[in-house]
């Protein structure tokens, strides 16, 4: 499990720096946190919310210890598999009536400049998941000047937030809220952050929109979080979905790989 405190990168991508693991994982399963090494790992962002596992967020404390005893002690991933859709009792997804109007905003609290980055950045990262998986995201402008996380006009919003390095962006999942339905971006994913773009981070973003694991979640990465996914295809550890130092070998920007697409034409055909 990385430390917060460490990570200058996103959601989906940390420091390169701050490895998760030794160059081969182990073969055996990664021993089961306690609740008070799961907590240490979690971090409170400005909007009080609880981020865990990178970029996934519950409102408080008691929503925090519910996932970890919900999910961290559970067995119902495999070790060999991946692309992986949160499973919990059922597939976590959109609805077939939902899944082709997936609605936000981008809020003009941005500022003019940044705005435009997000949305240009938004239109290509959104075109990725659109090509491979029957899903449509819409971007309802009208609401931008009040994109709040109370704003019921759309399902999501997308907000920026100082979280003080915490992280580059964070996301949801369909089972989500609508007040925690939001994909809150950090002042600092708008500088230096090669090889990455924000479009790439978006796209790894929007993939636990949609209701995709970290694929780094396997027995004997050290970055492993929990097993309650479905695997859709073969591991990958180029999967837009997976830390790169968490033994993953994507080096460029977060791009969708064939295993990625083949994963979200399963699960949205």
């Amino acid at each position: 499990m990385l430390k917060f405190r460490s990570m200058a990168l996103l959601a989906g991508v940390a420091l390169l720096g701050t490895a998760c693991g030794g160059p081969e994982a182990s073969e055996t399963q990664a021993p089961k946190m306690t609740w008070e090494e799961f907590r240490a790992n979690a971090v409170q962002d400005p909007e009080g919310k609880w981020i865990f596992n990178m970029d996934q967020a519950v409102d408080s404390e008691e929503e925090l210890r519910a996932y970890f005893d919900n999910n961290v002690n559970t067995d119902t991933g495999s070790s060999e598999d991946g692309l992986k859709v949160y499973y919990l009792g059922g597939d976590v997804k959109w609805s077939a009536a939902q899944k082709g109007n997936l609605t936000y905003c981008v809020s003009s609290t941005f500022g003019t400049t940044n705005k435009a980055k997000v949305v240009t950045a938004m239109n290509s990262a959104t075109a990725a998941w659109e090509a491979t998986a029957s899903v449509n995201f819409v971007h309802s402008t009208s609401y931008d000047a009040s994109c709040t996380a109370s704003q019921t006009g759309v399902l999501f919003d997308i907000r920026p937030v100082n979280s003080g390095g915490q992280y580059l962006a964070r996301a949801f999942f369909p089972n989500s809220a609508r007040s925690g339905r939001n994909v809150l971006i950090d002042n600092t994913a708008f500088g230096s952050i090669s090889p990455w773009t924000l479009a790439g981070i978006l796209r790894h973003e929007l993939g636990h929109t949609l209701g995709f694991r970290h694929e780094h979640t396997v027995s004997g990465n050290s970055c492993y979080e929990d097993a309650n996914w479905r695997a859709l295809t073969a591991y990958d550890r180029s999967s837009v979905m997976h830390y790169p130092q968490c033994n993953g070998t994507q080096t460029g920007d977060l791009v969708l790989t064939s295993l990625d697409k083949t994963g979200a034409r399963a699960l949205y055909p």
